[in-house]
C-alpha cells in the first residue's frame, strides 16, 4: 500500500511539474519580448490561433499534434515538451529529497526560477530583472516563513528562528552581490572589457538568498568549474572545425547563467555532502 501511494503521489508531482514547465515555456518566450505572460491564452506563434485545452496538455498535447500546429501545420519546437519533462523530473527530485514540507514547495519555486532564467539566458544572453528580483524577494520570504515555523507557531523560538533565517538569507544575498561585483570589476581590469554581465550578479544575489553563503560559494565554484570545462571544450571543437585563430574564440560570448543555475541545483541537493567530504578530506576529525 505504501509503494502504491508513493507511485500515485509521484505521478501527481510529475504532472504538476510538467504543468509548471508548460508555464515556464510561456515565460521564456513572452518575457524577453515584453509580452504579458497571462494574456492572451496560449496560441501558435505563427498563425496566432488560440490552442484548444486538449492541445495544451503538457507533453501529451505535443505528441497528439505530432509536433505541429493544428491549424497552420507549422512545426512546434521539441524544446517545449523537453522543458515540461525536465521540470517534472525536477519536481520529483525535490519532492523525494524534502518530502511533505514547506521546503518542497519553496524549492519547487526556486528551481523553476532557475530553469526559466537559464533558458532565457541561452536564448537572449540576458537575465531579466523581473525574474531575478522576484526570485530574491521570494527567497527572503521563504526563509522567513521557514524560520518562523521550524520551532513552533507563535512561540518565542519562532521569532528567533525567523530572525536567524532572515539573517542567513540576507547574508547570502549580500555575499552574492559583493562576490560577483568584485569578479566583474577584476575581470574588466584584466581583460580590458566587460567580463560579466550585471544579470549574473543579480542571479548570484538571488541564489544567495535561497542557499545561504556556504552553499552559494560551493555553487559559484561548481559553476566556474563547469563553465571552464564546457567553454574550453567549445573553443577546442570550434578551433578544429573552423580553423579560426584561437584569439577570436575568446570573443565568443557564453551565457554564464545556466552554469550558475546548475551549480545552485547541485548545491541544493548535494551541498551538505560535498562540504562534509571536503572538510573531512582536509580537516579530518579524530
Amino acid at each position: 500500500m505504501d509503494i502504491l501511494l508513493t507511485v500515485q503521489v509521484s505521478l501527481i508531482v510529475f504532472a504538476l511539474g510538467t504543468s509548471v514547465g508548460s508555464f515556464i515555456n510561456v515565460v521564456v518566450y513572452r518575457l524577453p519580448a515584453g509580452l504579458s505572460i497571462l494574456f492572451p491564452p496560449s496560441r501558435c506563434p505563427h498563425c496566432l490561433n488560440q490552442l484548444k485545452p486538449y492541445d495544451n496538455v503538457p507533453v501529451l498535447g505535443w505528441l497528439w499534434l505530432k509536433g505541429r500546429c493544428r491549424y497552420c501545420k507549422s512545426r512546434i519546437s521539441i524544446r517545449y515538451p523537453v522543458v515540461e519533462v525536465v521540470t517534472g523530473f525536477i519536481f520529483l527530485l525535490v519532492f523525494w529529497r524534502f518530502q511533505y514540507s514547506l521546503s518542497t514547495v519553496g524549492y519547487w519555486a526556486f528551481c523553476s526560477w532557475l530553469l526559466a532564467l537559464s533558458l532565457i539566458d541561452l536564448d537572449t544572453m540576458t537575465l531579466p530583472n523581473p525574474l531575478t528580483k522576484s526570485g530574491l524577494v521570494l527567497g527572503m520570504i521563504f526563509h522567513m516563513i521557514n524560520g518562523f515555523l521550524v520551532n513552533g507557531f507563535l512561540s518565542e523560538a519562532s521569532w528567533v528562528g525567523l530572525a536567524h533565517h532572515l539573517k542567513m538569507a540576507i547574508g547570502g544575498a549580500v555575499l552574492g552581490l559583493w562576490l560577483f561585483d568584485a569578479i566583474a570589476i577584476l575581470g574588466s581590469i584584466i581583460f580590458g572589457k566587460t567580463a560579466m554581465g550585471g544579470g549574473d550578479t543579480k542571479l548570484a544575489t538571488m541564489m544567495g538568498a535561497w542557499l545561504g553563503w556556504k552553499s552559494l560559494l560551493l555553487a559559484s565554484f561548481l559553476a566556474c568549474l563547469v563553465g571552464v570545462v564546457i567553454g574550453g571544450g567549445k573553443i577546442i571543437l570550434s578551433r578544429h572545425s573552423n580553423r579560426i585563430a584561437l584569439s577570436q574564440k575568446w570573443e565568443h560570448k557564453i551565457p554564464f547563467g545556466p552554469f550558475l543555475a546548475s551549480g545552485a541545483v547541485i548545491a541544493l541537493f548535494g551541498g551538505e555532502a560535498i562540504l562534509f567530504s571536503y572538510l573531512q578530506l582536509f580537516f579530518p576529525t579524530s
